[in-house]
Parts: structure tokens; C-alpha cells; sequence
């Protein structure tokens, strides 16, 4: 080993932040930490799929405008090819800063994606802090996670304030159709995203007017719902805004099927109820479920790269993309776009690369405007819209610029 490789070598090792990775083979690391196992497995089945189809776009040619989708590799990198390292956080937060930093000392990753809960995203985004490594949150939606002051934290999705605006001016717009909306229940789980995505809806609801009539926090992974539901069926409001994650929102719906509670809406923020285990367990409950959701299948009639796409994930996953595994796919070809501008693997210039993205929302599969982070990490241009499920699958139904269909209100009318 000469001189300049050992420096490299220690330079790798160090803490202080800057990081210059020699790739094997042509290979750019990047960590994917999701709950691959546990409650929350079939999220990180589905990630997988998601990542892996984003990874096929970036190392070889497609005709897509998307970022990389041209060229096989980064151009920036003498085409060098994207390798993901997978690590399985469990759903537990402290596993998920331990993964970060084994993915960052043993594995030599040049950046992390992850992590579908919140407080997973939470705990490896300041480890990658800690060691000068890009963190992208692909699908975890706290709004304080871009709040922290992180200078390697990005988030190209929307967050649950976005995401919560849209549904209240939803309500707002059916209130005006003359639809009977006045009072709401909130219901969440104890988890950062339970709690955050609770504080918004109190925000929100107290400013735009409406009364809150059930304000029920609950354990997560509880064993039995069955008081909570007895409260929301007391108190039945006209809309019940669940927070919940899957195996939550399915024991909720089991639940109030069992007491015989149907709430007159559900409008949810997404998590369990746009999960494929979710709907295995009890789709036939749902119909006419409302959820906030980063993506359509039905703006492909304006982006055609989502039709392709979407094929792609299909082959691997069997199934359509979701509103979290398009965040997901996305999230890998904004860190493969920084990465090629950067033209390097040191955290610090693909931090700046990350900063300086400007992708214009046609060349996504998303109904964003564009990808261009703010001081803080967040994207403020990922617009969210409304999905309802109706006939078996969702249909875009707010705003109204881009809905294909009305929204069935009440949903058990």
C-alpha cells in the first residue's frame, strides 16, 4: 500500500466528517435500512423491490427522462454502478442507529436511504450526521425530522404537515360542496410519527374550524383496540383521521367490524393503510377509505414514465407501486443524480451535489413540481394528493386538477 492509499484508508476511518471511499469493481455503496423483518416486514419486501428497480435504472440504459435512466451507471463516475446494502432495522430505533453506523464503518457507504418509521429515520439520520454521510429520507414523513438543524439530512417527499394541509383542504372544499364535515376524531399511535402527525391535525382543525370530538392516543403494536374503538363509536365523528401503522390499522379495522362501528369517513395518513398487507387482511372492509399519498397511477396519463415504471416494480413485486414505494424508488435516483454531479463519493460533495438539486417534477414518476431542497433538507415542492379506494384500487381524488374521479362521501353511504 503506497502512501496516498494509506492516507485514503485513514481518511475512511476517521469521524471528523470527510469520506473518499475507493469502490471495489466499479461500485458505489449505498445503505438501505427498512424493517425487513417484524411487524412491518412486508414494507421492507416491498422496499426492496422499490430500490432494486431504481437500481436497474441508474446501472443500465433506459429510454425514460428520469435522472441516470440514459446512461448505464454515473456518467460522473466512469459509469460506475450503484450497489445497495441492505440492513434491517426491525422497527426499532435503536437497531436503526446501530445499522447506520456499521453500514458506514464496516460496509463503506457512501450515503443511507431509509427507513419507513419516523423514529427509525430519526436515530441513523444523526448517526450519518455524526460521520459525515447523506442521509435521504425516502418515506418517513415526521415533520420534525427536517426541524434538527442536520446538515447531511434530505427529504424529497412531502412531510406530514404538507400532507395534513391537503386533507384539510379537502375537508374545506367538500364543506363548501355543502357535504356535511363539522367535527373529526384523531386517533394515533405513541411513536414520533403518531404524535407529530396528531399535533398537525390539532393545528389544523382548530384553524380551519372544526371540532375535535375524539383525541385518542394508543400504544403502538397494542395487543387490543377494543376501548379506543368503543370511544370513537361513542363519540362517531363525522371524519376519523387514523395515523397508524400496518398491523395497528388492520387490528383497528378488525375492531370496529367487531363492534359494529362504521365511520361515516376515514380519511388516513397513509402508513398501514397503503400497505399490501393491509388490504390482504381486510380490503373488504376499506372500501371507500380515503388516504393522503405522494403518488397516482393515474397521473401516467400525463408523466408516461410512470406506466414503465411501474411494469418494472410489477415484474420484481407482483404488485402496482404504492405511495411508499415510489418514494422509495424515487429517493435512490435523486441520491444516483447527486452522486453522478458530484463526481465523487466523499460525503461532503455529495452533500453539496444533494443541495443543489434542481429536477424539474416531469422528469419524476411523482405529481411534485420539481426536487430542489431547502437549508433545511425538505423538499417544499412535493404535492401530495388524495386517493380514495373504490373498486378494488385507488383512485386519484383531490385536487381537483388532477382526479379522475368523485369522491364517495359519505363513504358508507
Amino acid at each position: 500500500m503506497n502512501r496516498r492509499e494509506v492516507l485514503l484508508s485513514g481518511a475512511a476511518l476517521s469521524l471528523l466528517g470527510t469520506r473518499a471511499f475507493a469502490q471495489s469493481g466499479g461500485e458505489i455503496a449505498i445503505g438501505a435500512i427498512w424493517p425487513f423483518t417484524g411487524a412491518s416486514a412486508q414494507v421492507g419486501t416491498d422496499a426492496r423491490h422499490a430500490l432494486e428497480t431504481a437500481v436497474d435504472i441508474v446501472n443500465n440504459a433506459h429510454d425514460l427522462d428520469l435522472p441516470t435512466a440514459k446512461n448505464a451507471g454515473l456518467a460522473g463516475l466512469g459509469n460506475a454502478k450503484i450497489k445497495l446494502v441492505f440492513a434491517d432495522h426491525q422497527g426499532d430505533p435503536q437497531k436503526a442507529r446501530a445499522e447506520a453506523e456499521r453500514l458506514i464503518t464496516q460496509e463503506k457507504v457512501v450515503a443511507i436511504a431509509g427507513a419507513f418509521h419516523s423514529s427509525a429515520s430519526s436515530t441513523a439520520s444523526v448517526a450519518c450526521e455524526r460521520y459525515g454521510v447523506p442521509y435521504v429520507a425516502a418515506d418517513s414523513s415526521s415533520p420534525s425530522l427536517h426541524t434538527r438543524g442536520l446538515k447531511f439530512f434530505f427529504r424529497p417527499a412531502a412531510h406530514d404537515e404538507m400532507f395534513t394541509a391537503a386533507m384539510f383542504d379537502f375537508l374545506d372544499a367538500q364543506k363548501k360542496a355543502g357535504k356535511k364535515v363539522e367535527t373529526i376524531g384523531i386517533f394515533y399511535e405513541d411513536t414520533i410519527f403518531g404524535t407529530d402527525s396528531s399535533n398537525v391535525q390539532r393545528k389544523l382543525a382548530a384553524e380551519r374550524g372544526y371540532k375535535i370530538v375524539a383525541d385518542i392516543k394508543y400504544k403502538s403494536n397494542s395487543p387490543s383496540l377494543t376501548a379506543e374503538v368503543q370511544q370513537l363509536k361513542s363519540a362517531n365523528p363525522d371524519v376519523l383521521m387514523p395515523s397508524s401503522y400496518t398491523t395497528d390499522a388492520i387490528l383497528l379495522v378488525k375492531t370496529m367490524d367487531e363492534l359494529g362501528y362504521k365511520p361515516k369517513n376515514i380519511l388516513a395518513q397513509a402508513a398501514g393503510f397503503a400497505d399490501k398487507a393491509y388490504f390482504d387482511a381486510v380490503a373488504d372492509k376499506s372500501v371507500g377509505l380515503i388516504s393522503r399519498a405522494s403518488f397516482s397511477l393515474d397521473m401516467a396519463q400525463k408523466r408516461p414514465a410512470i406506466l414503465k415504471v411501474n411494469e418494472m416494480f410489477k415484474a420484481r413485486a407482483g404488485r402496482d407501486l404504492n405511495d411508499n414505494t415510489s418514494r422509495q424508488l424515487m429517493a435512490i435516483l435523486v441520491l444516483a443524480d447527486a452522486i453522478d454531479r458530484a463526481k465523487s463519493t466523499d460525503g461532503e460533495k455529495i452533500r453539496a451535489a444533494l443541495a443543489a438539486t434542481d429536477i424539474p417534477g416531469d422528469r419524476t414518476i411523482m405529481p411534485w413540481k420539481r426536487v430542489k431542497f431547502g437549508a433545511d433538507g425538505q423538499n417544499a415542492d412535493a404535492d401530495p394528493v388524495l386517493i380514495q379506494y373504490i373498486g378494488g384500487k385507488f383512485v386519484t381524488i383531490y385536487p381537483t386538477a388532477v382526479a379522475v374521479a368523485e369522491p364517495l362521501w359519505p363513504m358508507n353511504a
